[in-house]
């Protein structure tokens, strides 16, 4: 019992860590002169992506695999189909011309690099399949190639800088404090929610993958799902998408590739039904966005994509 109450713990430890590390890192590099674009698209943005990343560094090095790959495959689903979807019927979504002819095909590139990375065994005829580390270090490049992408785009985009410009100024030791009690939320609620993941799965006699793909991936993408909804909410479009699209990024290139690197990670032939799901959320978000309103994701496509994610949700429980 107590394992699933450390479990439940882990998850406010990690979100409540990031938000802390943010604030606190955000804070002494704005007293440091550094600018609101530099500290968005850095800080920020790797803040929001550190409950995946730490949950992943777990996984990987304790040879996890299956909530390691689950969780990245599943918190992009959910991504897309569940927090675009709910905060599309919150307030249509509007975009970019620029996130849907370039970072949403990047997106979806993303899923498939990593589709056939991971197919050894279908694409090579190899023994097994797994997401080596040599593959890990070539998602961090595509990584490193879309860091530069995004700061090449702030050149001209003035709408980061009304944004970041919101980042609170906190006293030095404060923002260390902050900064330390993060990182400790981050490493404590991680480990126990890997280890409550295990135990889970063992108890029910259901698969690992099955958890990662569900409540460990809901569970890290609670602050995506804030962060858009609040967007929508406040009529900010291209935040709350923006947010969710940067992070499918993020967590393939960034995370795998780093949880790759740590260790090699096997990846199971069953898991190609989730890897599916992934691009085809991908280009669901792509297509949308050219039915009714151009650029827009109206109400009753955000209905569909809920209730895509539902369906998609019991098949799981199902099946897996």
């Amino acid at each position: 019992m107590i394992t699933y109450v450390f479990f439940i713990v882990g998850f406010f430890l990690l979100i409540k860590g990031a938000d802390l590390l943010v604030d606190g890192s955000a804070s002494i590099a704005k007293k440091l002169k550094i600018s609101s674009i530099v500290i968005g698209l850095t800080i920020v943005a790797f803040g929001t992506s550190t409950p995946e990343f730490i949950v992943n560094i777990f996984a990987s090095i304790q040879g996890n695999s299956e909530i390691a790959i689950g969780n990245i495959l599943g918190s992009n689903i959910a991504n897309i189909l569940l927090i675009l979807g709910i905060s599309a019927i919150i307030y249509p979504i509007t975009a970019k011309k620029n996130t849907i002819l370039k970072e949403i095909p990047l997106s979806l590139l993303a899923a498939v690099v990593l589709g056939l990375m991971a197919n050894d065994m279908i694409i090579d005829g190899a023994g097994f399949s797994s997401i080596t580390r040599i593959d890990g270090f070539i998602l961090i490049s595509f990584f490193i190639i879309f860091l530069y992408y995004t700061f090449g785009i702030t050149k001209s985009d003035k709408d980061i800088v009304e944004v970041e410009e919101e980042i609170k100024v906190f006293s030095y030791s404060k923002a260390i404090i902050f900064i330390i009690l993060g990182l400790a939320g981050l490493v404590i609620g991680g480990k126990w929610i890997v280890d409550g993941a295990v135990k889970i799965a063992e108890f029910f006699n259901i698969s690992q993958s099955l958890i990662g793909l569900t409540v460990v991936a809901i569970g890290t993408s609670l602050p995506e799902l804030a962060t858009s909804a609040m967007a929508a909410y406040k009529k900010q479009s291209d935040i709350a998408i923006g947010n969710v699209v940067g992070s499918n990024i993020f967590n393939i290139f960034w995370i795998l590739g780093a949880s790759a690197i740590i260790r090699p990670l096997p990846f199971n032939a069953s898991s190609n039904g989730d890897m599916a799901m992934t691009i085809f959320a991908s280009i669901v978000l792509f297509v949308v966005m050219f039915i009714g309103k151009k650029r827009v994701i109206e109400r009753w496509q955000g209905v569909f994509m809920v209730t895509a994610y539902v369906g998609y949700v019991i098949f799981l429980v199902l099946t897996k």
